[in-house]
């Protein structure tokens, strides 16, 4: 870079006092900075991106729980989870940080440079190093006194950018942040994601108990069956002992069903920002929450249009087509204005000399070649390029994305459809045959209690099942960057 320079001189022949620098101190002349919230505040924002990066303040700082845990459970659905997901969770809290930091740089580059105060004297002979005043000056009591005079300036000078430069800068930064938004959104929906599914799995594990304790209550009925026929000399007593062994075996299935629940229940609370060890119980009904969903091709369309994922890297690419067009704004110069005042007498003396005033231009131009403003336009061309190209690798992802969750859901959904319809009334009815048949002194213990196991495992299956199908059609709303609600 080179820099020239134009000058303009004004001289004015004044008897007056020396230039001087006055500094206020008062709290009048100092004021607070706008804040970004306020700034935030004034622009136009999804009704989500304001809820979900509202600035934090001393009411909705999230923190760490220090405090003994509750005594009392917490009832909760699905929808009250997310909400607790989107205000407490840690990880999304630090994502809002992250864009509320980002937006703050916009202001900062969109900020005139600082300008620059210098106060500089010249002439100081050898025995004099400072010179102030008229120290160096020849006086009837210092006929020797060096005969060197001082010359002696202050000057203010300006750094500008060339126009559209900074206020080009200032807009990638913001489009960044927004990108940033845009993704920390996609973020929430994947831990709503990993919420719904252990949601489902809790219910699932409910559903499982309650089937487990009436297996126990079926096979009380069944063991005081073979009791009272043994009783009667109807059936051997090991009938009683293989009901009895059956019912221990359904009653240990519900020792691990429980464990199962109340690690599901931990890894809720602690996703949602709650302690683990808070008490939690969860409110939903499976059959009713499976509503039907769009088609295919809609949910397609809204992925396209709507997706978060897809929103942030349009963003990054905007972004980086506008930092293509700063680069080639390298090749503009930047200029700077000095004004200065210089006096031949010392700063701190009387000032009997001719006051001189100095306006300086400066202009800062790219050379050697252009070679930094060559290499940077390739940089941000590639920029643009690899952008281009993530943009379109992020669409086809989140298409197949839903597509393959499309598939999952369809499956899940004729698995449950099968069971619920065909397998466990059948085996219901079979466990009712053989019931019957063995209270009335007839045959088929053996297969009364395979009829009972039966029905149990698929009463277990079509719970699973429907939780499957729940966690499909949550993990495809996710997918196509709806909520699942």
């Amino acid at each position: 870079m080179a820099t020239f320079a134009i000058f303009a001189f004004a001289q004015v022949a004044a008897q007056s006092a020396p230039a001087s620098v006055t500094v206020q101190s008062g709290d009048s002349s100092l004021s607070a900075p706008p804040s970004i919230g306020s700034q935030l505040s004034n622009q136009e924002q999804s009704a989500k991106a304001a809820e979900l990066f509202a600035p934090v303040t001393k009411a909705n700082t999230p923190k760490i729980y220090t405090k003994p845990v509750s005594s009392g459970p917490t009832e909760m659905d699905l929808r009250q989870l997310w909400g607790e997901l989107k205000l407490n969770n840690p990880q999304l809290s630090s994502l809002r940080e992250s864009y509320l930091s980002a937006k703050a740089t916009v202001p900062q580059i969109a900020a005139p440079a600082n300008p620059q105060v210098g106060l500089v004297w010249s002439g100081m002979p050898v025995n004099s190093p400072f010179a102030l005043g008229g120290a160096n000056a020849p006086s009837p009591n210092n006929p020797g006194g060096g005969g060197i005079s001082s010359n002696n300036s202050i000057s203010v000078a300006q750094p500008f950018q060339f126009p559209g430069k900074k206020s080009l800068a200032a807009d990638i930064a913001d489009t960044n942040a927004e990108a940033l938004l845009a993704s920390s959104e996609s973020t929430y929906l994947q831990l709503g994601a990993q919420l719904s599914t252990l949601y489902y799995n809790a219910l699932a594990a409910q559903k499982q108990l309650q089937v487990l304790k009436e297996s126990v209550m079926r096979l009380e009925m069944v063991k005081n069956v073979a009791k009272a026929r043994y009783a009667n000399n109807a059936a051997a007593y090991v009938e009683y002992l293989n009901a009895q062994v059956a019912q221990s075996a359904a009653e240990a299935d519900q020792f691990n069903v429980e464990r199962q629940l109340q690690v599901a229940l931990n890894n809720i609370n602690t996703l949602v920002g709650r302690h683990s060890r808070e008490k939690l119980v969860l409110r939903g009904d499976v059959r009713r929450a499976m509503n039907g969903v769009p088609t295919l091709v809609e949910l397609e369309d809204y992925a396209e249009s709507s997706h978060p994922a897809l929103k942030s890297s349009a963003l990054q690419l905007d972004a980086a087509r506008k930092g293509v067009a700063l680069a080639k704004k390298a090749y503009l110069p930047d200029f700077q204005v000095i004004g200065s005042s210089y006096t031949p007498r010392g700063p701190f003396s009387a000032n009997n000399g001719a006051m001189f005033y100095q306006f300086e231009l400066d202009l800062i131009i790219p050379l050697y070649f252009f070679t930094k403003e060559k290499y940077g336009v390739e940089q941000a061309q590639r920029n643009q390029a690899a952008a281009e190209a993530g943009n379109i690798s992020n669409r086809q992802q989140i298409v197949l994305a839903v597509n393959t969750a499309y598939a999952t859901y369809e499956q899940a959904k004729t698995q449950t459809q099968f069971l619920k319809d065909r397998q466990v009334p059948q085996a219901d009815a079979a466990y009712k045959v053989g019931l019957t048949q063995y209270s009335n002194n007839g045959q088929g213990f053996n297969d009364l209690l395979t009829a009972q196991t039966q029905l149990r495992n698929l009463e277990i299956a079509l719970a699973q099942a429907e939780s499957n199908l729940l966690q499909a059609q949550a993990v495809l709303m996710v997918s196509a960057g709806k909520e699942p609600f």
